[in-house]
């Protein structure tokens, strides 16, 4: 599992498999870079307590008896993308590296001759797809992930977010499909020690997007609650 010290585990490890089929991942380059830019970020004094702003309160007795449903980063996706994305076409391995085709995929899928441009085609769509699960409509869920800050005061408290699957998405690597980013809202606001270290939230899921300058989401969240990831 991931936590302060082993950043790869169970939890996450499908959306490590998909991060890596598109050929991105999480360098020591980044990762220096990444702490660099959070070098002012406030540190969360407790990793086993909520993540919050200095005076906040303890999460309350209502909060507490809510019966979280824990949620894998997996089952946010339909079947129908998933098994694309678990099952690439075999022209992809074999696009050499640094060639023209060798990116990410836009709105428009590359242009593939022969019988492999239905499948790679369809793989892309995977790649990118809003589609949801509609059965987590209005689901209280706890999900772990990263932190992309969208707002947030002087004093670093980030009172709105994407939670994404990997480090680095939608900041210095390419975004993963909308169905696996999360619109996040938590108006108590909560600090974190880096953006490398992830964390869960929970509260109500709901099947409604969000585009945002930093990525577009197939999910939002009204937040209860923010701590920092354990195994």
């Amino acid at each position: 599992m991931l936590n302060r010290n082993n950043r790869t585990g169970r939890s996450l490890s499908f959306t490590l498999i998909l991060a890596a089929s598109l050929g991105v991942g999480c360098s020591d380059e980044n990762r220096e870079a990444e702490r660099a830019s959070d070098a002012q970020t406030t540190v969360a004094s407790d990793p086993n307590a909520d993540i919050s702003a200095p005076g906040e309160p303890e999460a309350s007795a209502e909060q507490a008896t809510v019966d979280y449903r824990e949620v894998k980063w997996e089952e946010l996706i339909p079947q129908e993308d998933l098994d694309a994305l678990l099952n690439p076409p075999d022209y992809y391995a074999m696009i050499p590296e640094g060639s023209d085709e060798d990116v990410f995929p836009t709105e428009e899928p590359l242009t593939i001759d022969g019988p492999a441009s239905a499948e790679m085609a369809r793989y892309q769509q995977a790649l990118q797809s809003a589609k949801i699960k509609p059965e987590f409509d209005q689901q209280q869920v706890r999900i772990p992930g990263f932190v992309v800050p969208l707002e947030f005061d002087d004093d670093q408290t980030i009172t709105s977010f994407l939670l994404v699957p990997y480090f680095g998405a939608c900041m210095h690597l390419p975004p993963p499909p909308p169905n696996q980013v999360i619109y996040a809202n938590f108006p108590e606001g909560f600090q974190v020690e880096a953006l490398y270290d992830p964390v869960y939230i929970e509260g109500e899921l709901r099947t409604l997007p969000e585009d945002t300058e930093r990525g577009n989401a197939a999910y939002t969240m009204n937040v209860a609650r923010v701590s920092a990831y354990e195994e």
